[in-house]
């Protein structure tokens, strides 16, 4: 089965930079997780109060449209992670996004393709 897989390059405060390698279903796994433990801020009681960004959604397409769909949601994945990161420190420096962007043993062998 075919994956698109998003290379992200991360750099932290310390100026450290490393690169990660993350499919589209971490990204929903991360934030299912965010919204569940930010009810608030993930707009459950008051939409007006959400400030969790929206996740670009996920699209069912024929394998000749896999490539289009993944380059079609780069820019929106770029811009889920700027606004991530610029929500408030408890939110941005959780346990869960900053595992998230930790690099894991398989991004040192990243994907052939």
């Amino acid at each position: 089965s075919s994956f698109q897989v998003y290379i992200i390059k991360v750099t932290w405060s310390n100026g450290a930079t490393e690169v990660i390698y993350r499919r589209y279903s971490k990204f929903f796994d991360l934030q299912m997780q965010m919204l569940d433990k930010f009810p608030m801020e993930g707009g459950q009681k008051d939409p007006k109060q959400r400030i969790i960004p929206f996740l670009p959604g996920k699209i069912l397409f024929r394998r000749s449209h896999i490539r289009d769909v993944a380059v079609k949601r780069l820019i929106p994945i770029d811009e889920y992670c700027k606004a991530l990161i610029q929500l408030p420190p408890y939110i941005s420096q959780c346990e869960e996004v900053l595992q998230f962007f930790e690099t894991r043993p398989d991004d040192l062998s990243p994907p052939k393709e």
